[in-house]
């Protein structure tokens, strides 16, 4: 065209071109790219859509449908500017070959720049008769060339994520223009058969799926590819840290004779249940090996994980070597500590238990008598993980709450023997649930351990959620089952008073002293407070010498009073689905039936669907599920383990058969290529390392 210069005097656009380059790409433009990160052509392609509109057919204007949806291609032949200026509307008249269209726009006067008499437009919108003429209200719209085809078919339009500076439509606009003219650039990192043999197309086809479908079926193959591919990566990353530390490691192999078995059983005052017992015969299986095993042990609130510890640490302790148990909290760290000596009381297995509380004389003793190896068991938070903390010969580090700690966390605990090349085996626990998908994603260098039952006895929890105007009735309850003996919990989210309007635990315990609950004996825990004095608290809330314990949510994990039997939670709103099922958790652990009441406002809609699942479900392992589905995954472990889990194309609430193929995959290839450094892995493995290798620790761990 006159005024153009040649084509071949253009450069040729690649995947790593700058997007200022993308021809008709003004600054605007650019800027709004830039600024979503959006700075190359490769990130455009990989810049993929949340969700598609269906767009219709083009249509003439006579043969539009009232009340219907349609798409017209007319052009624009005079504008204006009406209305006043608090509700200004722009206003068109579109014609084509068969008629005339009115077309306005409320609110949008910045259209009288945009719009303008000679363009061809395409509109969508529901046409309706008003004033006796056809018209369009709020249509959407494009400008569009006259050499653009005619949509002949219904067809699906991109809705890609976007900013206030750059529409959604620009963005789509620009991925067309760029998209065939790089296309036959991107490499694919998988061989034809391999995808061959799994349905699956190859990479540059499924984003030309994506970014122009034609149809749902294109557009849900190319996702599956894409989020395949998401997924692999995960899993090789996996997989190969799993490799280099059994290639460059070696973990003590503790036995398990009869004998060995009676006498740590002989440590239990009740029976294990057969979910327990299942655990236990996993665990003992790799503790047996050389190779350093990983293993999680997960169970709803209750189920008995602690004993399940115990037998595995009192493994490392038959075999002449040490163990250590971290947890996130000191309050959960003395919980541990007051169970695990309470059931090794008499006999000869020396634990301790080293906090940031610990006087610096009482942590010089442990410290010396640890490397020495006087200490069997070594109870603790992350002071751990201190470089001066040295055990003689740790043979097993159980971490719980697992999902508090990082990967590096774990792995700094598996440093802590005084041979580099022999590591300990680890155990983590969780009583969060975890969704089999984000179980086999963020932990999936972790074998799996379900304890999925309750110990006997456990009697179901009544779950009811009262507005703060009920607040009377919740503690009416309260006080009848203090009258009949048994005692309470009430949880408050604060300390003390913030800008937030939320009641602190400290003035939730003087309003509740001097009104409903007067004359009560109540106690204050939270974490301030010095730890002889939290130990006495409790001590005493267990010995029933107080009968309502005031608390902030340090008591979510760990606390066992078998005659507390009501839990009220102020401000419930305010927690997670995982937090309230947690606390929930420290009722219904004796005879009694027992009753956890959530005061709230539920302010946003997320916060009403976690009181609802509460009200409705006490099985930790549903409840985890939904809260995948109300916060997504990179919400579910908080910020500290997230970066893996931000997917563009998987979807972890329903991909989970895709998960389990590149699992099953992943460990496959890793099998036959331990290292992946054969020269046609060359580029599976640069983006496996640029996918996951930092948040997995590829360089570091293992």
């Amino acid at each position: 065209m006159p005024g153009m210069e040649p084509a071949e005097s253009t450069p040729r656009l690649r995947l790593t071109s700058r997007v200022e380059e993308i021809p008709h790409t003004g600054p605007a433009i650019a800027r709004g790219l830039r600024e979503m990160r959006l700075t190359r052509v490769g990130h455009l392609i990989a810049h993929l859509p949340t969700r598609y509109e269906r767009i219709q057919p083009e249509t003439t204007i006579a043969d539009s449908l009232r009340d219907h949806l349609v798409t017209i291609r007319a052009t624009v032949v005079a504008t204006r500017l009406g209305g006043h200026r608090r509700k200004p509307r722009f206003e068109a008249v579109l014609e084509d070959e068969t008629g005339r269209l009115d077309v306005v726009w409320f609110n949008a006067p910045y259209l009288q720049r945009r719009i303008l008499p000679g363009h061809l437009l395409r509109v969508r919108g529901k046409v309706r008769l008003y004033n006796r003429a056809l018209q369009l209200a709020n249509p959407e719209h494009e400008i569009i060339d006259p050499d653009e085809p005619r949509i002949e078919v219904v067809t699906l339009r991109p809705v890609y994520p976007a900013s206030e500076h750059i529409s959604t439509r620009v963005i789509g606009r620009v991925i067309r223009r760029v998209l065939p003219l790089v296309l036959g650039d991107i490499e694919d990192h998988l061989p034809p058969a391999f995808l061959r043999e799994r349905d699956l197309p190859a990479l540059r086809d499924a984003y030309r799926m994506v970014h122009a479908p034609q149809d749902e079926a294109e557009a849900a193959a190319g996702r599956r590819r894409l989020a395949y591919d998401e997924l692999l990566m995960l899993q090789l990353g996996v997989f190969l840290r799993r490799a280099q530390s059994s290639a460059t490691h070696e973990a003590p192999p503790l036995a398990r004779t009869p004998e060995i078995d009676a006498r740590i059983r002989a440590r239990f005052p009740f029976a294990l249940t057969e979910a327990q017992e299942r655990a236990i015969e996993e665990i003992a299986g790799d503790l047996a090996q050389t190779r350093p095993s990983s293993r999680l042990i997960q169970g709803d609130v209750g189920s008995g994980k602690t004993v399940v510890a115990l037998y595995a640490m009192l493994l490392a302790v038959a075999s002449g070597h040490q163990a250590a148990l971290m947890a996130p909290t000191e309050i959960l760290a003395e919980q541990h500590f007051a169970t695990l000596s309470a059931m090794l009381a008499g006999s000869r297995t020396s634990i301790e238990l080293l906090t940031g509380s610990t006087s610096p004389s009482q942590r010089e003793v442990i410290l010396d008598r640890l490397s020495r190896g006087e200490i069997d068991i070594l109870v603790g938070t992350h002071a751990l993980l201190s470089e001066h903390v040295a055990f003689r010969s740790l043979a097993l580090a159980v971490i719980d709450e697992q999902h508090r700690f990082g990967v590096h966390q774990r792995a700094s605990l598996r440093t802590k023997g005084d041979d580099a090349r022999t590591v300990p085996h680890v155990l983590v626990m969780t009583a969060t649930p975890i969704p089999r998908t984000l179980a086999l994603t963020v932990l999936g260098d972790l074998d799996i351990s379900t304890i999925d039952a309750l110990p006997p006895g456990r009697t179901p929890i009544q779950t009811r959620v009262l507005r703060p105007a009920q607040r009377d009735e919740a503690y009416a309850i309260v006080r009848e089952r203090l009258e009949r003996g048994e005692q309470a919990f009430v949880v408050a989210p604060l300390i003390e008073q913030s800008a937030h309007e939320a009641v602190d635990v400290r003035t939730l315990a003087d309003e509740l002293a001097r009104g409903p609950l007067a004359g009560r004996r109540m106690g204050l825990l939270h974490g301030q407070l010095a730890r002889d004095e939290r130990e006495q608290t409790m001590e005493r809330f267990r010995q029933g010498e107080i009968e309502v314990l005031v608390a902030t949510s340090i008591i979510e994990v760990g606390v066992d009073v078998p005659n507390a039997s009501v839990m009220v939670i102020e401000s419930a709103e305010r927690f997670g689905l995982a937090q309230l099922h947690q606390l929930r958790g420290r009722v219904g652990r004796g005879p009694h039936a027992s009753i956890c009441i959530l005061i709230a406002e539920a302010t946003t809609e997320q916060a009403a669907q976690r009181l609802e699942v509460m009200a409705k479900s006490c099985d930790g392992f549903e409840i985890a599920q939904r809260d995948l589905e109300i916060r997504g995954p990179g919400e579910f472990f908080g910020t500290a383990q997230s970066g893996v889990l931000r997917f563009r194309a998987a979807d972890l609430a329903r991909d989970l058969d895709l998960l389990t193929l590149a699992r099953r995959d992943a460990r496959q290839w890793i099998e036959r290529s331990p290292r992946l450094d054969r020269p046609d892995e060359a580029l599976l493995c640069s983006r496996m390392f640029k996918a996951v290798g930092e948040e997995l620790g590829l360089s570091e761990v293992g």
